[in-house]
């Protein structure tokens, strides 16, 4: 079981625990838990009586393996982003923005239940799904009042009734769980990955039907509130899923309701396969590039599209949009590769602890409220998103269970805001804790991830200075033994809280757990 690893990763850890809050300045200062619950939260979630008035709409929208610097406004030389850009500058820009889990699913759950998917049977990706016990920001806002809809990639249970594209990971019958399942009203989604061109087409097949040998079948692309889309859906895939969002939008404008939109693109996740239009607009770079370079614009395009028709709908003056994407890029990029992405200047890409697998790009736009061309380096997580939006619309208490996310609302509209604790992760053998300054890494062994690009050698104990040494070139654990001891204890603690919570303990009775799953 799950919860079996994550208690041999908190045992790996001797020093005792410690739980401290890490100033900006150089060290702890005093003490502070980590992920605790909040003291003062009902026991469930309670709706308000009425609606506030007026309440923001929100739109997520979720990038898939893209890297930190695969951005204009993070530099990159060649990709062009313009309209991610003007969302960049037209609000909140966050250098410090970090997925949950260096892999998607755990990342996803993390977005919609404010705690990480090592708490909840989502250890890894196509392992678990997402439990009936966990409160959703859909339901959450559900309940508040909100229409919502989820569209694109799930990946965080099964969808089709008695099938599953990952057999070897996932059980179509245990692991079921839509979107309907789970407070989304409307939903046009996929259980895991398609390609981001012509996704119906033979020629380009999802990555399991290719490496796994298994069969084409409709089951495996889009549903359509749990029906299946029999439609051979044509073009780019981000335009495919745009097409179903906007009258989604339109809907609820019409009858006056808030909308929460759950916008989970596949691009620029593998297969990558641009069009020939986005092809065009990188001649000069190599057959791999121009087909990563295409799938991001295609992307940023729809990004345009979705921010152009909240004007003409009247209500992009009240709603936020908030990007960012599920972990770093993949792969080590050749010439000839597809998997091009950027992590810019930091170590790691995806499945890696180092910030090139977590740190992504992030920015939030949300008019009359966030001043223009605004940026934080204060760390930020996805799972934050719950909480923060919970607030930001009203909508309710949230239940007294330990979050990893905290509710930064205060950050995001400019007010004084001080992380009450650090950040933590776990993946597989490997474990990592993130304050404002520094950052420890623990590895289970000293060989080299193949998701770790870095030359210096890898230890169990590696301390950085993010602030000094953003690319973690520079282990100084040996510097600062009383602060590594001490971080070393949170993190204990929080993985030591992470394997009560998978056990169930959190929930009024025993959850099911998932069968163990390793990443590829």
């Amino acid at each position: 079981m799950n919860q079996t690893r994550i208690a041999q990763a908190a045992r790996a850890l001797t020093f005792g625990a410690c739980a401290l809050a890490l100033p900006a300045s150089c060290g702890p200062t005093e003490p502070a838990a980590v992920s605790e619950p909040n003291a003062s939260a009902e026991s469930t979630h309670e709706a308000p009586p009425e609606a506030a008035p007026a309440r923001p709409n929100v739109v997520l929208l979720l990038a898939d393996d893209l890297g930190w610097g695969d951005t204009g406004y993070n530099g990159h030389p060649v990709l062009r982003t313009p309209n991610l850009d003007q969302l960049a500058a037209d609000g909140l820009r966050f250098d410090r923005f970090y997925a949950a889990s260096p892999v998607c699913s755990p990342t996803r759950a993390s977005i919609l239940t404010g705690r990480h998917g090592i708490r909840q049977g989502l250890p890894v990706a196509n392992g678990g799904h997402l439990r009936a016990e966990e409160l959703t920001l859909a339901e959450a806002l559900r309940d508040a009042g909100y229409t919502t809809g989820h569209f694109g990639k799930w990946h965080i249970g099964t969808i089709a009734p008695g099938y599953t594209i990952r057999p070897d990971r996932l059980d179509p019958v245990t692991d079921h769980t839509t979107p309907g399942d789970n407070g989304f009203d409307e939903w046009f989604s996929t259980e895991s990955s398609v390609a981001t061109w012509d996704p119906y087409d033979k020629a380009n097949p999802p990555r399991s039907f290719a490496g796994m040998g298994l069969e084409w079948d409709r089951r495996a692309f889009y549903w359509h509130n749990g029906e299946l889309v029999d439609e051979d859906l044509e073009g780019d895939d981000s335009r495919i899923i745009m097409d179903r969002v906007l009258p989604f939008i339109d809907g609820a404008v019409e009858e006056g309701t808030p909308f929460c939109a759950v916008v989970w693109f596949h691009a620029p996740h593998i297969p990558v396969i641009a069009g020939p239009e986005y092809l065009a607009m990188y001649p000069d770079q190599s057959e791999g590039e121009q087909h990563y370079f295409g799938v991001v614009s295609a992307l940023d395009e729809q990004v345009g599209r979705l921010r152009a028709h909240l004007a003409e709908a009247g209500v992009a003056d009240n709603t936020v949009v908030w990007f960012f994407s599920d972990n770093g890029p993949e792969g080590m990029p050749g010439p000839e590769e597809r998997t091009q992405g950027s992590a810019g200047p930091f170590r790691g890409r995806k499945r890696s602890l180092y910030e090139g697998g977590v740190r992504v790009p992030g920015a939030l736009v949300w008019p009359g409220v966030v001043e223009p061309g605004r940026t934080t380096d204060t760390p930020a997580v996805s799972s934050d998103v719950l909480p923060t939006l919970v607030t930001m619309t009203s909508a309710g208490r949230l239940p007294d269970l330990p979050y990893d996310g905290v509710d930064i609302t205060p950050l995001i509209r400019g007010d004084a805001f001080e992380r009450p604790g650090p950040i933590a992760f776990g993946f597989q053998d490997r474990s990592a804790i993130i304050g404002p300054r520094y950052k420890l890494v623990v590895n289970a062994s000293p060989r080299r991830h193949p998701s770790d690009n870095g030359t210096v050698p890898v230890q169990r104990l590696e301390l950085y200075d993010l602030i000094e040494d953003p690319s973690e070139t520079n282990n100084v654990v040996a510097d600062h033994a009383d602060l590594g001891q001490a971080m070393w204890g949170d993190l204990r603690a929080w993985l030591a809280s992470c394997a009560a919570s998978d056990r169930g303990e959190d929930y009024p009775e025993p959850a099911e757990h998932s069968p163990p799953a390793t990443e590829p």
